[in-house]
């Protein structure tokens, strides 16, 4: 089958440094692959150049077979792939459910000033897209917080806010950049029950995340970069028994 998502010998260079050096894996559709490798490795320099804020120095990115090259973020977000991010990015001066219509926006038929000056199918659009955002906060488990301000939701909450907001774009590949950093064990499970909602309403999901234990739960297959370069690409169990994983993780047998 045709993957989702595939890379070819992907590399970037910043001056003399390589941050992702000749990377290639593929995505299957309703898939969850984790990517995990210690600080540094190019994890969201690889997150970068899949969502078109960094361009590539090589290779090549395909998404549902048709390239990726020269497009633009928001293109590429039309195209179908959506992403968080490590720190927190929400619009915190804004509700909870602005934020995730925000996600939304570029799927609009109709223009915003049609639906403030009464235009039927505009406000009919509004409407719906009202409904859907809040399904997706229920999805999420923040329904009960839709008129909140972004910035007043606990730290768990906000992460899980910028998953909807992600989700409104309806991407059919989600992008996770360490989505469960800075979680408490409950936070934590909590997310781990989203992600297995997800997986059920067949998302494809990349889930970048320091939560070892996390990936290995919830992935087919588990990708490791270590210093920009693919180290290791296989199921949870054979990834934990990878020589060069553990090497990387917990260091030579010299050290």
């Amino acid at each position: 089958m045709t993957p989702l998502l595939d890379v070819s010998h992907l590399t970037k260079r910043f001056g003399g440094l390589t941050a992702v050096n000749d990377v290639s894996f593929s995505v299957g559709a309703n898939e969850c692959t984790g990517l995990i490798g210690p600080n540094g490795a190019g994890k969201s320099t690889l997150l970068g150049l899949l969502t078109g804020v960094q361009p590539p120095t090589g290779g090549t990115i395909t998404f549902e077979g048709r390239s990726l090259a020269h497009l633009r973020p928001h293109h590429i977000a039309q195209k179908g792939i959506a992403r968080t991010y490590q720190n927190i990015r929400l619009f915190r001066s804004m509700s909870v459910l602005d934020n995730v219509l925000v996600g939304a926006y570029w799927r609009m038929r109709t223009s915003p000033l049609l639906s403030f000056l009464g235009w039927p199918s505009a406000v009919a659009e509004g409407r719906r897209q009202r409904l859907t955002a809040l399904a997706l906060l229920d999805l999420v488990g923040l329904q009960h917080r839709a008129e909140w301000q972004a910035r007043d939701l606990p730290y768990g909450q906000q992460k899980r806010l910028e998953v909807a907001r992600a989700l409104a774009a309806e991407p059919r590949l989600l992008l996770l950049d360490e989505p469960a950093a800075g979680l408490n064990t409950a936070e934590t499970e909590q997310f781990l029950g989203l992600l297995m909602r997800l997986q059920t309403m067949g998302m494809a999901i990349m889930l970048v995340e320091h939560n070892v234990d996390l990936v290995m739960e919830v992935s087919a297959r588990v990708l490791v970069l270590n210093f920009g370069s693919l180290i290791a690409a296989d199921t949870p169990s054979g990834v934990q028994q990878d020589p060069g994983v553990i090497a990387a993780y917990l260091g030579g047998p010299e050290e």
